[in-house]
């Protein structure tokens, strides 16, 4: 079984050791052409490279899509992974062995849930970010998907959720995610005004698309296996809680 599990990077950092499987792709590359030359770059064949500003880690899944061929297709960070246990040491990320195994009883891997417990996931995507584009995704959703927009608002609903970006997938499964995902955030695109956001607030595409996945998933009636995160770099939990707290509670956004 061909695997390919894309890490995305915009900079040099330590990387698998397994490079069959672990593929390291460099970021807005387009943006940036200087800042590493061993990686390959997402700004090859059919890309979407010079966005990544506004789709941050998409930019590497979009070329995936378009670019590469492989049995099953799965996106991680350089900084986060897919692990049997929670670790902060890169030996202890999935193999292809392991994930093979998961395969067996899931169609998609993704990682374990984050529960916000005190507000739901639309409560606390517009305490962070502007309403207005997600909003929006779900007026696409009725007029060009309608048979997900259950699945939006139960998802919405919850307190809990598949963020990050990350999954792997087998390739039929990949390509129709990427082709219903893309035309979503094209429609977003063509139709939101961004200009008066920050450089932060920019990243929108990257951000609504974390709360598109389980929509998908539940939809398509895929079932999952959930795994462990190993986290290379500190989380920095303390401020993390802080700021979702003055977010919720003082209307404070980046």
């Amino acid at each position: 079984m061909n695997i390919k599990i894309l890490v995305a990077t915009h900079k040099n950092y330590e990387m698998p050791s397994d490079n069959k499987l672990y593929l390291p792709i460099f970021v807005g590359k387009d943006i940036h052409p200087d800042v590493n030359k061993s990686f390959i770059g997402d700004n090859t064949g059919d890309n979407i490279s010079k966005k990544n500003g506004q789709y941050n880690e998409l930019t590497a899944l979009y070329w995936a899509w378009k670019n590469l061929n492989a049995d099953a297709v799965g996106l991680v960070h350089y900084r986060r992974y897919f692990g049997k246990k929670s670790s902060k040491k890169i030996d202890d990320i999935l193999t292809k062995k392991q994930i093979i195994e998961l395969f067996k009883t899931a169609d998609i891997i993704v990682p374990k849930k984050r529960h916000y417990w005190i507000e739901s996931n639309y409560n606390h995507y517009i305490h962070a970010h502007p309403q207005e584009p997600l909003d929006f995704a779900r007026k696409v959703l009725a007029e060009k998907y309608p048979t997900y927009l259950r699945a939006f608002d139960k998802t919405m609903s919850k307190t809990s959720g598949h963020i990050l970006n990350m999954f792997i997938m087998k390739q039929d499964d990949f390509k129709d995610y990427c082709q219903w995902l893309f035309d979503i955030l094209d429609s977003l695109e063509t139709n939101i005004d961004i200009s008066q956001y920050s450089s932060y607030q920019k990243r929108v595409f990257g951000f609504v698309s974390e709360r598109l996945l389980d929509v998908w998933i539940q939809t398509n009636n895929k079932s999952i296996a959930e795994t462990h995160v190993v986290l290379l770099e500190n989380q920095h939990w303390v401020k993390k809680i802080f700021n979702f707290l003055r977010r919720k509670f003082g209307g404070k956004k980046q």
